[in-house]
């Protein structure tokens, strides 16, 4: 039997694995204790911050605070969620030898990718379920769009995952070491949400800051966000005066495109590069962080 012939169920097989093993990490995170505070605290966090201005009007419309940032922070939510998530998924298990021991099975690192897709792809619903739930008991006028809203909330969130966790991993793949996550991933991310128009009207923000928001996905997810929760109306408040869906799609598309093509480049160089020698250099490095 040829080599191409049982690279198919060789490769179907690794697959399965990988569906199986992120099914299995997501049910065992809902388990765990430290992601279930990690959940409450960053619910309760959000949840306070809005209750505290749950009276404030948003300026040029007659929407309350929350009603605007909810959509818009559960769209940070995800954006952030699904690049620093997997980057320091994939840094640690670079260091500590999972991903050397992927390596040496048939069609490992398709499996492992898989299981990493799948994983922080279902980590993303408790997340979003934790801040949405309670929203919706503390806050009126949340979703004004009905069964169009909630169609809207499918596909920004489909296509916010495809737009980003890929990128995710491609900074895990190049980040030197996990300590450096936070700054070659953390660090700009907070400054691309923190420009993104979350927390005030992107209108207030410089024009070339506009410009540069508008390149990365966190912006587009956040009015995609706020298109599915939000009437009609409020589109006035937006950059151009609408929600520009199909600005949204596309960029977001765009993304998503070329993060599929960058990313399996990027881990298959990766995984080539990956050593024993190297675990154990990333072993040492992290025992001195730790001294």
């Amino acid at each position: 039997m040829s080599a191409a012939t049982t690279a198919g169920p060789a490769a179907r097989a690794a697959v399965r694995l990988g569906l199986h093993r992120g099914w299995t990490e997501f049910a065992l995170s809902l388990r765990s204790p430290q992601d279930q505070a990690f959940y409450l605290v960053s619910a309760v966090a959000t949840l306070v911050y809005l209750w505290i201005n749950r009276d404030d009007a948003v300026e040029g419309t007659d929407l309350l605070y929350p009603t605007v940032v909810l959509p818009s922070l559960l769209g940070a939510l995800l954006a952030f969620g699904v690049v620093i998530g997997p980057a320091y998924a994939l840094a640690m298990e670079r260091e500590d030898g999972t991903l050397l021991r992927h390596k040496a099975l048939p069609h490992g690192m398709q499996g492992y990718v898989t299981g990493q897709l799948v994983y922080h792809s279902l980590g993303l619903v408790p997340s979003l379920l934790t801040i949405l739930v309670p929203g919706f008991l503390l806050f009126d006028g949340l979703m004004s769009g009905g069964a169009a809203g909630w169609l809207t909330l499918a596909w920004v969130v489909v296509l916010g995952l495809l737009a980003t966790l890929p990128w995710g991993m491609v900074l895990g793949a190049v980040v030197p070491s996990t300590q450096k996550v936070g700054t070659w991933g953390m660090l700009p991310v907070l400054v691309i949400t923190g420009i993104s128009g979350i927390f005030a009207p992107i209108q207030a923000l410089w024009g070339w800051l506009q410009v540069v928001a508008q390149v990365f996905p966190t912006y587009w997810i956040g009015l995609g966000m706020r298109s599915a929760f939000l009437p009609d109306a409020a589109a006035a408040a937006e950059l151009g005066g609408s929600w520009r869906t199909g600005a949204t799609v596309a960029v977001l598309l765009a993304w998503a495109v070329l993060g599929l093509l960058v990313a399996p480049r990027v881990l298959r160089r990766m995984a080539r590069r990956q050593s024993g020698s190297q675990v154990q250099a990333a072993r040492e490095a992290a025992l001195q962080w730790v001294r």
